[in-house]
């Protein structure tokens, strides 16, 4: 399948999350016997909708989101009188949390299962014991480069520098870039024979300081891959939700704090874009695109996951419009036993809407005109 089919079915799992999303709103208020009004998938201009009991169910043009109507909860919208009882006002404290935490936790649930997919059909990647030689440079610094001049080759495993066993490419840069002019003993493995050879580092700046390189890049060789059964997948899952959950709040900071909004303002202003730049749901889907077209079915999945744990903890920040908005109102009326006016909050919810639609619009038109490169190439 081409790229633009992958993002496309990408997208269409990201308006299938909004519906998971929106339904656990449904069915907690269903549960607790509040009247629901509307169960809507998109903003703006209605481009369908059927009526079944007292729920309006339909589409919208903008598909951005998602949005169930609970009577009562507009507080610009006094509910009947025939609705005494069943409104979002009317009920508990509790319970309005709980109808507020469904949407959210849907998210995490989501993520959780995806991962599993992947510890449990994909696994994680085994690495042979020492670093794979993964590129040689031909030249560095203007002659030939020291891994040529010695006869290293892509595929080599470095066993040794100097008399040290190497567990990792650390083990040789640390050994190598205070090593400027000194022949160092190499071990390598190749094709599983033993073998040696003589390196020496020429000097090289990086940061305003000399180090001393040899012309390789190393990483990691996989030699296979360890598959979890489905409840240690599910366990494994769990933990790693919570470890991305963990990133994603200081993403969070630094997206919309003064760097994340200086960015911005440098990539609008032409900037080159890098890998680590956010991205809106057309940058992902290009993202996600790319994945599939490179068969990195595993990175995929992650990047799905990722979506989804970002989204919950963005719909949980405790200020209107977000699900932590309400939250957040549901339990100070529990501790203080008084009511929230939330018309006063309005224009706060105003304010925060309005930034977020210019950063959301800003991106977006930064994932057109200049999308993040390709990292799965």
């Amino acid at each position: 399948m081409s790229q633009i089919v992958y993002e496309i079915l990408f997208f269409g799992a990201i308006v299938g999350v909004i519906l998971v999303h929106e339904a656990g709103h449904f069915t907690a208020a269903k549960a607790f016997k509040m009247k629901v009004e509307e169960f809507f998938v998109g903003f703006g201009p209605r481009l369908w909708s059927v009526r079944r009991g007292e729920t309006e169910y339909g589409v919208k043009a903008l598909p951005v989101g998602g949005y169930v109507k609970i009577a009562g909860m507009n507080p610009f919208q006094p509910p009947p009188a025939a609705d005494a009882g069943r409104t979002y006002a009317d009920k508990p404290p509790w319970q309005r949390a709980t109808v507020i935490l469904a949407g959210p936790v849907t998210h995490f649930v989501i993520a959780i299962l995806t991962l599993a997919v992947v510890f449990v059909f994909f696994g994680t990647p085994r690495y042979a014991p020492f670093p794979e030689i993964q590129a040689v440079s031909p030249t560095l610094e203007g002659q030939v480069s020291p891994a040529k001049a010695a006869g290293l080759r892509p595929g080599d495993l470095i066993t040794s520098v100097d008399g040290t066993t190497t567990r990792s490419s650390a083990t040789v840069a640390a050994v190598t870039k205070d090593s400027v002019g000194r022949p160092l003993a190499m071990g390598y493995l190749r094709d599983g024979r033993r073998l040696s050879t003589t390196v020496t580092p020429v000097a090289v700046t990086v940061g305003g300081r000399q180090i001393g390189r040899i012309g390789v890049e190393i990483g990691g060789k996989v030699i296979g891959y360890h598959r979890l059964n489905p409840l240690a997948g599910v366990a494994q899952g769990a933990a790693l939700t919570w470890d991305i959950g963990k990133a994603v709040i200081v993403r969070l900071g630094d997206v919309f704090g003064p760097a994340g909004i200086r960015r911005i303002g440098q990539l609008l202003g032409g900037a080159p874009r890098r890998t680590t730049d956010v991205g809106s749901i057309v940058g992902t889907a290009q993202l996600a695109g790319e994945a599939a077209r490179a068969h990195q079915w595993s990175d995929l999945l992650l990047l799905f996951a990722t979506v989804n744990i970002f989204v919950g903890i963005l719909n949980l920040l405790p200020i209107l419009p977000f699900d932590g908005g309400h939250l957040a109102i549901a339990i100070w009326e529990k501790v203080t036993r008084r009511r929230v006016d939330t018309r006063r909050l309005v224009p706060v919810a105003a304010v925060v809407f309005a930034f977020l639609m210019l950063v959301s619009i800003s991106v977006l038109y930064l994932d057109i005109v200049n999308p993040i490169p390709n990292p799965f190439r």
